[in-house]
């Protein structure tokens, strides 16, 4: 039964590889979970949620240049460790002060042009040590902002990086909690029929006649807004379709020989759900799972754009887009377009996975 099982895993490998558009969504889905855990270390930006505010340069265009000059904070944060910063970034020890220009004066001063708006600047004086030159070397940076800036200034990159990790966190723990209830419940009707089949495909039916969104809102609002809390309203709604997909595979498998055998052996009817019918039905279960992870990205991009979803200053391609949105039809259209790109591409690799895994498995026309 091994062989056979690793065989079949061998020569459905052997096809997802072959599907180039499968391949594709694997390659982009692989980099983005690069991204999303090493974000704080890839970002220009490695602020807690990327959220370094500079006015003076806020809403510019992809490719912007900005000298600045980086002066120590009154109150130096704490070095973190290298988890503790690859978890939430590490806070600034610097205040970036953008300048058009500097020039020494005497031996431990430099004045600075400050760049204060198009064609308005000040002149200020800092001292700098004995060492002026060192301060030149180790204080005064250009940096180059290859998406451009929102209207905070801050850098679109380094959100659009960090907001990598709310779009995969919020379908993995969507794809978790429906796997959780909807193997459950469509495991116990398909296996048990009778009446326990009648009171699940009732709840199944209440539920899925909620339109997707007005349940989402609604159990948001009982929750409240959040990061955790659209993680599990969206979850909770998207059960739905893997308890009906479960329910039918059992019907499917419930009579075969195998599982009269295990009866016959006397194994337990869990024993039996979990260990032998399971791991026979995974294959349609995994093509719903990669489509509930496209789609529960669409949906937490949409909350966050509405307002009940992830809250300022975390960044969340859909908080991204509604706070730039106006800027389409203006001077900046990048600072919308950038994020949407970005739920375009995340959700077409899951799609194009997903078809790839349901050919790889063959199980077409069984969902």
């Amino acid at each position: 039964m091994g062989n056979v099982s690793s065989s079949f895993q061998q020569a459905a490998w052997r096809r997802l590889r072959k599907n180039r558009g499968a391949m594709f969504g694997l390659v982009v889905i692989g980099l983005s979970v690069i991204v999303a855990v090493f974000a704080y270390y890839i970002a220009p930006d490695s602020s807690p949620n990327a959220n370094r505010i500079i006015l003076e340069i806020g809403s510019k265009k992809p490719g912007f240049k900005k000298t600045f000059v980086l002066l120590p904070k009154d109150q130096r944060p704490v070095l973190r460790s290298f988890f503790s910063r690859l978890i939430s970034g590490q806070e600034d020890f610097y205040q970036h002060v953008p300048v058009n220009g500097y020039k020494i004066r005497g031996r431990d001063s430099i004045v600075i042009c400050r760049y204060i708006d198009e064609g308005v600047e000040d002149t200020v004086a800092y001292a700098t040590g004995d060492v002026p030159f060192a301060f030149i070397k180790y204080n005064i940076q250009e940096k180059k902002f290859l998406l451009g800036t929102d209207k905070f200034g801050r850098d679109i990159l380094s959100r659009l990086i960090v907001g990598t990790r709310v779009s995969l966190s919020v379908g993995l723990i969507t794809v978790i909690i429906s796997l959780s209830i909807g193997l459950l419940l469509g495991s116990l009707a398909g296996y048990f029929r009778g009446k326990t089949d009648d009171i699940i495909m009732w709840f199944i039916n209440v539920i899925w006649s909620i339109p997707t969104l007005l349940l989402v809102f609604a159990i948001t609002l009982a929750l409240g807004k959040g990061f955790w809390q659209v993680f599990i309203a969206v979850g909770l709604t998207m059960w739905v379709n893997v308890a009906r997909l479960v329910r039918g595979q059992v019907l499917a498998v419930r009579e075969l020989e195998y599982v009269e055998a295990t009866k016959a052996l006397g194994f337990s009817n869990i024993r039996t759900i979990v260990r032998h019918i399971w791991p026979n039905i995974m294959g349609p279960v995994m093509v719903i799972a990669a489509s509930n992870f496209a789609s529960a990205i669409v949906i937490e991009a949409g909350l966050s754009f509405l307002g009940v979803g992830v809250q300022p200053p975390q960044p969340s391609w859909g908080l991204m887009i509604k706070e730039n949105y106006n800027f389409i039809i203006t001077q900046n259209p990048m600072l919308a377009l950038a994020p949407g790109f970005a739920i375009m591409l995340l959700v077409l690799a899951f799609n194009l996975l997903g078809n790839g895994l349901r050919d790889a498995l063959n199980v077409r026309g069984r969902i």
